[in-house]
């Protein structure tokens, strides 16, 4: 161990420069050609299979990887992308081993399902990297879209819109589009720029207009859109981070875990990032996992991830859960923040230890601390602007079962609408579903 990881406080530079690199490489590397096709031939191509039924863009899985065993990568990628256009993406970063591996037939019978996820980002990859797209536009509407929101949502809704043939703009308040995927996922999982590439991609289908810098509240309102766009679709996410509620929560070095893997995911030099030696993140999810496991990449001594309830209730995978640990994190369940300690910045966090019973979760009165010099917050995210009159549920937006909101020509899909279950994956198909209705309501047969 470096005498820069073992320096107290929150420095930079903690581990060697070649250290970076290596740590923050793909996490999963690829598939080769060959590789491919051995993975696929343990396919049993199933009828009626619950792969399908498992993936929330109802991939034709079978097929796709049929379509790889007969030496068609291209072909599996156009039947992919047919029911998600952001299929490079999710290859990456969808917990497959929640849904479509989870429920694989050779899951079920010998524990080891066919690898889903690399097939597909095996043939996406395959046919991104010739630089060509795969649809073509149909003949224009003369008809226009507003998008509000460049993340999965709104690109899944604003691709399809274009395919339809209407022109869309989207506006996203962010200085680059891609939302999540360009500020929110760890960058071991998607390394090499590959979420601007994808944006580049998707957007060589034509009829989109890209705005950034273009929020919400602030430099555009939902009255002004609808006055000017046939149809309006929400998708900009959460923007708002809830609060500890734990006094002392608004010492030096207490933030958002959110913010943190933003910065590190537009820093051009890991080694600048300043980490503590000992990092706390309290949460259950995704965002805890990917900001623990960075902090331990970037060189902290000692990372501990603390949620308030049992481990089989964090909403974060067991794979991942699993890669954290391998990871060197340290996870803590059943214990909740009561207060941070320190005099101006975190020295230690306090908790107390919790019981979750049928009244619901109790703090118990013995408690214990944790070493820190730099706590995040990883406890989910609020809806930031509300635009006005449109109706609520659950503090997210309330839609329908098409994505339609309480205002009319509103439809609002993704993080921000009620209902969802906070993946890209599910981002992308109510962002889609969304366009097919938008299109029937201004195209009606």
């Amino acid at each position: 161990m470096s005498m820069s990881q073992l320096a107290p406080g929150v420095v930079p530079g903690r581990l060697p420069a070649d250290a970076y690199a290596r740590n923050f490489s793909d996490v999963e590397p690829p598939l080769d050609g060959h590789e491919a096709k051995v993975a696929a031939d343990r396919c049993y191509f199933c009828h009626d299979a619950p792969c399908v039924t498992a993936c929330p863009t109802a991939i034709d899985i079978p097929l796709f990887i049929r379509q790889i065993a007969t030496g068609t990568p291209e072909a599996a990628a156009r039947t992919i992308f047919n029911q998600n256009i952001l299929g490079g993406m999710c290859a990456r970063v969808c917990p497959t081993e929640q849904l479509c591996e989870e429920v694989c037939v050779r899951e079920t019978a010998e524990g080891k399902p066919v690898e889903i996820a690399r097939l597909q980002r095996h043939a996406t990859d395959t046919l991104m990297s010739r630089n060509v797209h795969p649809f073509e536009r149909a003949e224009p509407t003369g008809k226009r879209v507003a998008v509000v929101g460049a993340g999965p949502a709104g690109l899944s809704a604003a691709h399809r819109l274009a395919m339809l043939g209407h022109e869309v703009t989207i506006f996203d308040a962010r200085p680059k589009p891609g939302g999540l995927n360009e500020y929110g996922i760890a960058s071991y999982k998607t390394p090499g720029n590959f979420a601007q590439a994808e944006v580049d991609w998707l957007l060589m289908i034509g009829g989109i207009t890209l705005k950034t810098g273009q929020a919400l509240g602030r430099d555009i309102t939902l009255e002004g859109l609808r006055a000017e766009f046939d149809a309006v679709f929400l998708g900009m996410g959460l923007s708002g981070v809830n609060a500890l509620r734990a006094e002392g929560e608004d010492r030096e070095h207490v933030h958002p875990a959110v913010d943190f893997i933003a910065a590190l995911r537009q820093a051009e030099d890991l080694a600048s990032l300043p980490i503590g030696r000992d990092v706390v993140v309290i949460g259950g999810g995704m965002t805890a996992i990917d900001a623990g496991v960075q902090a331990k990449l970037l060189g902290a001594e000692n990372v501990t991830i603390v949620y308030r309830r049992g481990q089989e209730k964090m909403s974060a995978s067991r794979h991942e859960q699993d890669h954290a640990t391998a990871s060197g994190v340290r996870l803590i369940c059943n214990a909740a923040p009561v207060k941070v300690h320190g005099n101006g910045a975190v020295r230690e966090v306090e908790f107390a230890y919790t019981e979750d019973g049928p009244g619901g979760l109790r703090l118990l009165p013995e408690t214990f601390r944790l070493k820190a010099d730099q706590l995040f917050k990883a406890i989910g995210q609020t809806l930031g602007e509300v635009p006005e009159g449109i109706a609520l549920e659950g503090g997210k937006i309330a839609v329908d079962a098409t994505g339609r909101t309480s205002l009319p020509g509103v439809w609002a899909g993704g993080d921000c609408a009620a209902g969802g279950e906070d993946l890209t994956v599910t981002a992308v198909a109510q962002g889609r579903d969304a366009a097919c209705d938008i299109h029937a309501e201004l195209c009606p047969s």
